[in-house]
């Protein structure tokens, strides 16, 4: 029985994250300028918590400025907005985040699209997400989800994939719809699938390239899998494991890793799949945004 490709976001994430640190030290040997990231982290979720460690602990190993603003839970939705208003202006932050979720009694749209659309690199203000879909993406910030798993197809297939049909599981404004359209540009033959879709096992059987990012642990099947396909596992879900007989926490994807290894020609594992590679797009997309700011790109 033959064993697929395990696609290492790990190790990818490191090399892309080394080839930032230089530019990053280039970019302050030449110019003076430091990419600064501000991460705002609202509440005490404890996964969020440990997002918002990683994303400090990477933006500081790649030489950025780095700035984290902790907000009580309570905080007041003006002054999310106000703190908002003056990273948008402050000329040595490149790069504006604010985590999520965010607690009830805030409006996630009305901060997602109070910060500027140059400082976005999340990519969730509209203008962004227009250009994405547009294919005007020369000066605009790819989700950096999908624009990570985008780099780990082309390994497999190459930038064009004429020829090629790809099924998306899950239509979320944050991975789904970005997703759908760098696979169309990239030339894919593209479907988005959901919870609405008939017969989803068949319709991913078709896909040389199957996305998943649905929240349902194990749920695609080698038996859902097209032979040779190349399947990516964005599904980060908690569930119960058991070790060397113990029972413990543990984290899988949307794909059950081992069944789909019989069948695809690569996949990516939960953890050390996708995972890395979002971070690190994060810090790509802070230091694109220094060097826009500077004239040198776009």
């Amino acid at each position: 029985m033959s064993t697929a490709n395990r696609i290492d976001g790990k190790a990818k994430a490191a090399a892309i994250a080394e080839a930032i640190t230089e530019e990053t030290a280039t970019l302050l040997a030449e110019h003076g300028v430091k990419p600064g990231l501000a991460v705002v982290i609202i509440g005490e979720d404890p996964a969020s918590q440990v997002y918002v460690r990683n994303k400090k602990r990477t933006a500081e190993s790649c030489g950025f400025h780095s700035v984290q603003h902790t907000l009580a839970a309570d905080t007041a939705e003006a002054d999310v907005l106000a703190l908002i208003e003056q990273l948008n202006v402050d000329p040595s932050i490149h790069g504006i985040l604010v985590q999520l979720p965010l607690p009830g009694h805030l409006d996630e749209q009305a901060i997602t699209q109070a910060i500027v659309p140059s400082k976005d690199v999340d990519g969730f203000h509209f203008v962004n997400i227009g250009k994405l879909n547009a294919g005007h993406i020369a000066d605009a910030f790819v989700p950096c989800t999908p624009a990570g798993c985008m780099l780990m197809i082309e390994d497999e297939l190459g930038k064009d994939l004429s020829g090629k049909t790809a099924v998306i599981i899950g239509r979320s404004n944050i991975v789904g719809k970005p997703m759908f359209s760098l696979l169309l540009q990239a030339n894919a033959t593209v479907t988005v699938t959901h919870s609405r879709t008939r017969d989803l096992p068949d319709v991913v059987a078709s896909a040389d390239i199957v996305v998943a990012a649905v929240g349902r642990p194990d749920m695609v099947k080698a038996d859902w899998l097209k032979p040779g396909a190349v399947v990516i596992d964005v599904g980060i879900n908690r569930v119960e494991k058991t070790i060397d007989g113990e029972t413990k926490m543990g984290l899988t994807g949307d794909v059950d890793y081992d069944d789909a290894m019989t069948v695809a020609s690569a996949v990516t594992p939960v953890p050390g799949g996708v995972g890395p590679m979002t971070i690190t797009m994060l810090m790509a997309n802070t230091l694109r945004s220094a060097r826009l700011a500077l004239g040198l790109e776009g």
